[in-house]
């Protein structure tokens, strides 16, 4: 399947501004079983430096730089990737005592996943809640994953919120409803309370049409033997063909596809505009 991405930020200022250095994360980050066939990045006024970036925490980072004053800022990204069709629990989770929950990551890898481990989201609610998903899934790691993702999808209300940050995942376990990037958090803090490796991932989504025309967000936890895998609660599966990744970080709030700021008296207004269309 091809898939093909066109995402256009636009801001607007009502006088004449200067504008800072702009980060980007727009570049797409491939899967094993994917291929970038095209990335074009347009920039309106062209900017008079861009410098591609891998950051700390392994996305590719664009950083744009300006010297004149401009009324507006336009980015537009056109991406096509290639996904070919595979079995995404086609793995073997190694050690093998780590095929149930909890266990114990290798010290190495612990001290490299400790960002990922971190609790601070987690409430004594989101871990009760986690251990009877886990529970109801005797305890087994992938289905504990799987089932976690399912029950997010067909027991919460998925709500569009395009702006302002993500609800807590107390917040949203109470509730009962939120956008993608609130079921993103709240399955993340949901399996590290119980000892997982967890992040959130930014991207696209096609074939869904509440996010064919906006970013999409997910989780990816880290499986000893089968490296980081992505669960996407909105949809309720796996990460399959049907997703494009953008970047992923501890840090839900980090991940913004431009960000920056200007100088100048002046107010701004931000128009964005997904359009996604997939090739068998």
């Amino acid at each position: 399947m091809k898939l093909r991405v066109r995402h256009e930020l636009r801001y607007d200022y009502s006088a004449a501004v200067s504008l800072e250095p702009h980060t980007l994360y727009l570049y797409p980050k491939i899967y094993p079983h994917q291929r970038l066939n095209s990335y074009e990045l347009h920039i309106d006024p062209l900017p008079s430096k861009l410098v591609s970036n891998v950051d700390i925490e392994g996305n590719t980072q664009q950083v744009i730089y300006f010297t004149s004053q401009t009324n507006s800022l336009v980015v537009r990204a056109e991406t096509e990737i290639e996904s070919d069709l595979y079995n995404a629990y086609d793995f073997f989770l190694f050690p093998f005592e780590t095929q149930r929950i909890p266990f114990n990551y290798s010290d190495a890898d612990r001290k490299m996943l400790e960002p990922y481990l971190e609790r601070t989201a987690v409430t004594t609610l989101v871990e009760q809640y986690a251990r009877q998903i886990a529970s109801e899934a005797k305890w087994q790691t992938v289905p504990f994953l799987s089932h976690l993702c399912t029950t997010i999808c067909n027991n919460f209300v998925y709500e569009t919120r395009d702006e302002g940050p993500a609800t807590s995942a107390e917040m949203t376990l109470i509730s009962r409803k939120g956008s993608c990037r609130d079921y993103a958090v709240l399955y993340i803090a949901a399996c590290r309370s119980i000892g997982l490796a967890a992040r959130f991932v930014s991207g696209y989504l096609y074939g869904n049409p509440q996010q064919d025309h906006e970013l999409h967000a997910w989780a990816e936890v880290y499986l000893p033997g089968a490296g980081w895998r992505g669960f996407d609660p909105t949809e309720g599966s796996v990460v399959i063909n049907h997703h494009v990744f953008l970047a992923a970080s501890f840090f839900h709030d980090r991940l913004a596809p431009l960000a920056g700021a200007f100088r100048g008296q002046a107010r701004s207004t931000m128009t964005t505009t997904v359009s996604i269309t997939g090739m068998e």
